[in-house]
């Protein structure tokens, strides 16, 4: 399915009943009428209520955001825990709006002193299927989350190092992956095309030993926060990595509000304490008089100065410093516990 026409709407606060108000409502009437339109997309979360209202208003299926990003996981969800997460996510915003499910079926009075109907029985019957499907989809996504403790746990035993890929979704993270480990993990020029959670090991030669890469899924503007939820097996791995490569598709005009995105995201995850390394990606899709002059430099985040390499999965510019400057990190992080770890005895320069 495909855009036929857009609107925009500038208002100080959106309205309780519709969102846009009934001026513009009538306005997205006619133009959907005009352009032949089948169904009415809200680029924002709509309330239970004001998908009703504007359904009602416009004669027309509508959808928000949030339908249309749970549509897009929907597709590209692989694994058992990434539809696992995705239908959680699915059944949770669902639950919210079964009331214009079922608005063919009118509400009918009984005799003295009763009320109630089959649409009214209907939303409850629905509500409490929906409820019991819920819980029973957190309980095997908790038995996933066990699953991945163990496996961080054993990591951890292994005294690894662990290094995730984060990042705005589509900025090149699955095919830098790629690159790095040479593995074959599917990526795509989409929106989303890794939600599961992939880990592989890397060998750095600098520090004289390997570590654990793993791609995660790729974060976007106003991320539900029910995704958020429901994808907390998957984002962990962020949480509880010892750095995080924040990577940038450097040709896109708005890398800026995408990499505050991305801090928004890693804070509401409690990941923004992990240091990271900015890898800004795409250089090969960058115009003559845009490429950088060095590879490597600082670019300052939220008035910190974090460390940037320039690169280009595709071409594999830039990879051989970025495995450098990994190593360097990876032994100095290693040695800085080893001191910690095992400090002199007092008196030992003695």
């Amino acid at each position: 399915m495909l855009p036929v026409s857009k609107i925009v709407c500038k208002r100080r606060a959106p309205d309780a009943a519709l969102f846009v108000g009934t001026g513009k409502a009538d306005e997205i009437k006619a133009l959907a009428l005009q352009a032949g339109a089948t169904e009415v997309l809200f680029d924002q979360a709509l309330s239970p209520s004001q998908q009703r209202n504007l359904e009602r208003r416009l004669e027309l299926p509508v959808n928000d955001r949030t339908f249309l990003i749970l549509e897009i996981f929907a597709q590209r969800a692989r694994s058992h825990e990434g539809k696992l997460q995705v239908e959680l996510a699915r059944l949770q915003y669902l639950s919210t709006r079964l009331v214009r499910r079922w608005s063919h079926l009118e509400r009918q009075r009984g005799g003295i002193g009763t009320r109630g109907g089959p649409g009214e029985a209907q939303i409850e019957l629905d509500r409490r299927m929906i409820g019991e499907t819920i819980k029973r989809t957190k309980e095997r996504l908790a038995k996933v989350k066990l699953q991945r403790k163990t496996q961080r746990r054993q990591r951890e035993r292994r005294d690894a190092f662990n290094i995730s890929l984060v990042g705005y979704t589509n900025t090149g993270k699955s095919t830098l992956f790629n690159a790095l480990v040479k593995a074959r993990t599917y990526a795509a020029d989409q929106l989303f095309a890794t939600l599961d959670t992939t880990t592989r090991q890397l060998y750095l030669g600098e520090a004289g030993r390997s570590v654990s890469l793993s791609d995660t899924v790729g974060f976007i503007r106003d991320l539900p926060h029910g995704l958020v939820d429901a994808f907390q097996a998957t984002l962990r791995e962020a949480i509880e990595a010892d750095l995080l490569l924040h990577v940038v598709d450097a040709s896109n005009p708005g890398y800026v509000e995408q990499i505050a995105e991305v801090q928004r995201v890693l804070t509401e995850i409690g990941a923004q304490d992990v240091p990271q390394l900015l890898v800004f990606n795409k250089i090969d899709a960058l115009a003559a008089e845009n490429q950088p002059v060095k590879l490597m430099d600082d670019f300052e985040i939220e008035g910190v100065q974090t460390p940037r390499i320039f690169v280009s999965a595709r071409s594999l510019t830039g990879l051989p410093l970025l495995r450098e400057k990994l190593g360097f990190i990876v032994a100095e992080n290693t040695n800085s516990d080893a001191l910690t770890s095992n400090p002199e005895p007092r008196g030992a320069d003695l």
